[in-house]
Order: C-alpha cells, then structure tokens, then sequence
C-alpha cells in the first residue's frame, strides 16, 4: 500500500459515490491499522483484493507497480496505479496489454494534472513557446528506489507534455548523484517539433520545497505555484504587460483526481492520464536518466 496509500484509503471512504471494500499492505499490522481506521477489510494478497472489488489503487515503490497490476488486473478490476505507471517501458507495455485483455481502464497517478492551478493553465495558454519547470524538495529516503527524474521530474514531464501537445525532438539532460545511488539533482530540455522549449530542474536534496512553473506564449506570460495553488498572469496590452491575479478555487489535487478516477470507472470513460500517455512520459523520463548515466560513465 506504501505511504501514500493510506490517503487514498481515506479519500476513497469519504467518497460518496464509492465505496472502500479493504486494503492491502505487504505488512499485516499496517493494513489491519488502516483498515480499523477507516472501517474495511484487510486482504491478505491483492489478487484476494482485486476479486472483492471494481476497482483498485497500486500505491506501492515504483519497482513493485508491474508486479502487483499483473496480479490484480486478471480479476477484471480496472486500475489507478501511481507514477511512474513503472520502471521501464516493456513492463509498462504488460500492464498495457493485460489491462487490453482484461477490457479494463487503467488510470496512472500523474497527480498534477488534477491541480486547480492547471485547471486554469489549460483555459488560458494555447500557443506556449517556452516552459520553465522547478521543482525541488528535501531529502526523503521513500520513492528512492527509483533516481529524481522518475520521482519528481516526471510530473512536470507529464504537464508540459500535454501542455504542449507536440512531439518531442530533441532532450538534452545532465544530472548528479548526491546521497543515493541515482541521480538525485537533474536538468532536462526538452525541444517540441512545434518550436516549444521547456527547461525543467529537479532535486530532491534542497533545502526548501519548490513546485512552481512558468509558461510563455507570444501575447501572455503565466506564473503558476503548484504548492500553494496560487499564481499571476502577465498579458501583452499594446506596449505594456498587465498583470492579474489568477482566480483559483484551492482544492486537494489527490481528491480530485481520485473522484475522477471513479467517475471514469463508472461512465466508462477514458482517463485523462491514460496508460498510454503514462508510458510515453514514463520513456521520455527514462531517456532523461539514460543521458545522465551515461554522462557519469564518463566521468
């Protein structure tokens, strides 16, 4: 179930419209703890789960996500797991398939996406030429198993690519190992067919936690704090920018998605963060680290 599971637990049994059967965790205490706390059932697998269910969140470390969908999709669940939708692309391309073969929907955590601030992003930018992206944070031993571009940086990767909507054609990425075996500092720019160019910077060993993006089209330019769920918006008016603040009704991003996710289970809608687009950011996060790795090869 990992950390972030029990928040899932919670959200989903304060859903009016859905109901939380039970939850599963690799140790019996902590599921039988989350389970009295919000009056379920702890399961001893989850293939046991899955069968008791319509529907099931993979909130595990990124290199169990393949393992524990193949072991619940079989049962005909559809499927939230979080980022990265896994550790590489064939096992992303398994889940694919067994979510095919069980006619299923498979939803993948990009949490962003379900951001007010990006709700307004989306109303207002429809010609970006050029994306700034940071996002910083102090260190935490969870999500280490993976390095920070497939931590951290595939959020952003996952905004500005539909952000952008165009091919990707060239990335150049470096990125420094600090306190872990992986990357824990990264940069990448990423250069779109339509002309774009967003420059995104990652670390999780930083004092101080920064979510922020910033935007640029010809007539506007968009500041946005993902964090605090606040921003500004700079627009050309003749010779002079007018600046106005951004109206946004705060809300938890996790909720949201989640109530979405159960509103795509029972109208049978597609996700606006499919597996299909979860791949396709999960192999551009990958060639981030492979230019990284081979970078520190050579040193």
């Amino acid at each position: 179930m990992g950390f972030l599971g029990q928040h899932h637990a919670r959200i989903y049994a304060d859903m009016p419209d859905s109901v939380l059967v039970g939850v599963c965790d690799a140790s019996a205490d902590r599921a039988a703890e989350i389970a009295a706390k919000f009056g379920c059932r702890a399961f001893t697998s989850p293939e046991e789960l899955a069968r008791e269910c319509d529907a099931v969140s993979v909130v595990v470390p990124t290199d169990k996500h393949r393992d524990v969908a193949l072991q619940v999709l079989p049962s005909g669940v559809h499927l939230f797991i979080e980022k990265p939708i896994s550790v590489s692309g064939e096992e992303a391309q398994e889940i694919l398939d067994a979510s095919h073969e069980a006619g299923v929907l498979v939803q993948v955590g990009h949490i962003e996406q379900f951001n007010p601030v990006i709700g307004y992003l989306e109303k207002v930018i429809s010609n970006p030429r050029f994306i700034t992206a940071e996002r910083l944070a102090p260190f935490n031993p969870r999500g280490t198993e993976v390095g920070v571009v497939l931590d951290l940086m595939i959020h952003d990767i996952g905004v500005i690519l539909q952000l952008v909507n165009s091919p990707i054609v060239n990335i150049q990425a470096v990125g420094v190992s600090v306190l872990t075996k992986r990357e824990d500092i990264a940069n990448a720019r990423l250069e779109f067919a339509n002309g774009c160019v967003a420059n995104v910077n990652t670390s999780r060993i930083s004092e101080k936690k920064v979510r922020e993006l910033r935007v640029f089209q010809p007539d506007a330019y968009l500041s946005l704090d993902y964090m605090n769920q606040t921003g500004h918006l700079l627009r050309k008016e003749g010779p002079t920018l007018h600046r106005e603040e951004i109206p946004i009704e705060k809300a938890e991003p996790l909720r949201l998605e989640l109530e979405s996710f159960v509103t795509c289970v029972r109208n049978r809608r597609k996700p606006k963060v499919d597996a299909v687009f979860g791949k396709t950011a999960l192999e551009i996060a990958l060639e981030i680290t492979a230019q990284i790795d081979a970078l520190a090869q050579r040193a």
